[in-house]
């Protein structure tokens, strides 16, 4: 959801006019952006996320029920409540609409009132929703995404990126000697030290499109779209280093007196049909040959150690 609990409307009309008239109901409220063309309405939908749509049933050449379909069969958009606005009282209109995933019409004219409190609704709604999805994908102890997002994620943006042929990297990283960590300092210093770890990658993996996720116990994934191997592995070196500048004493480690972290780099050039779970193997055989090289290091796949 948007700073200060403002929702994001998008408006798609061909008229001015009724452009102007929503603006004006919901713009001292919340952010609203504006569409006049089925183009324009998907590339908005699809860049700003937006969390409703209004959108016009009758607009040349791609009209709001082509429009809705393409939102509801793309994965970003799909969820985003769409409310047709329709000067036609059609009952066959109405359920097409209906069966193509939008939640609610609005007939012309418009009655601000009316329209006020039925886009309320469905961004309470929303809300709602989108808090559950973010429990389901969230990891209790430290707050990054949890294996379920990082797979998912990767997954969707193989997909975007197989379009273009562009470049997926991935970052597999374990804690080094993490259990002897626990065994003799306890459970509780192990939590705490998980958090400060997930602190530093929540810092450092920092770009709206990149995410950080706890993949398991102490191991940690990070997925970097439209990234070169190069530049992944020098994300990677800034979060070893990070890890290090902790200083969290760890005196049963076999490399050092304060905690450090492996880390193995692999990127994947996205191609139509092919698994993204094969960029996941080669960074995870760059972190076991980060271990079986002494640890505290990042090592790449292609590339000297680093």
């Amino acid at each position: 959801m948007n700073s200060d609990h403002r929702a994001r409307i998008l408006v798609v009309d061909d008229e001015p006019a009724n452009i102007e008239l929503l603006a004006g109901i919901f713009e001292d409220e919340h952010e609203v952006l504006f569409a006049t063309n089925g183009k324009r309405a998907l590339d908005l939908a699809a860049s700003a996320r937006p969390d409703v749509i209004l959108l016009d049933v009758m607009m040349p050449g791609t009209d709001g029920f082509q429009v809705c379909e393409w939102l509801k069969s793309e994965r970003a958009t799909a969820n985003v409540p769409v409310i047709f606005i329709t000067g036609v009282g059609d009952t066959e209109g109405e359920a097409r609409g209906l069966e193509l995933g939008a939640v609610d019409y609005v007939n012309k004219p418009i009655n601000p009132p009316v329209v006020r409190l039925r886009v309320q609704h469905q961004i309470e709604l929303k809300r709602a929703r989108d808090q559950l999805t973010r429990m389901a994908v969230t990891d209790g102890l430290t707050g990054l995404a949890n294996r379920r997002q990082f797979e998912e994620t990767l997954e969707r943006e193989n997909a975007r990126l197989a379009r273009t042929g562009d470049a997926l990297s991935v970052i597999l990283m374990d804690i080094d000697y993490f259990k002897p960590f626990n065994d003799t300092l306890g459970h509780v210093r192990g939590d705490d030290c998980l958090r400060e770890v997930s602190r530093v990658l929540d810092e450092t993996i920092s770009r709206p499109a990149d995410l950080a996720a706890r993949y398991g116990g102490e191991e940690f994934g990070c997925i970097l779209p439209e990234t070169a191997l190069e530049d992944a592995a020098a994300v990677a070196e800034r979060v070893r280093e990070a890890i290090v500048e902790l200083g969290v004493p760890h005196p049963a480690s076999e490399v050092a007196d304060h905690v450090t972290a492996s880390l193995g780099v692999a990127t994947l050039h996205c191609q139509p049909r092919q698994s993204a779970l094969r960029v996941v193997a080669r960074a995870d055989e760059q972190l076991y040959r980060a271990k079986a090289e002494g640890r505290n290091r990042v090592c790449a796949a292609g590339s000297a150690e680093r």
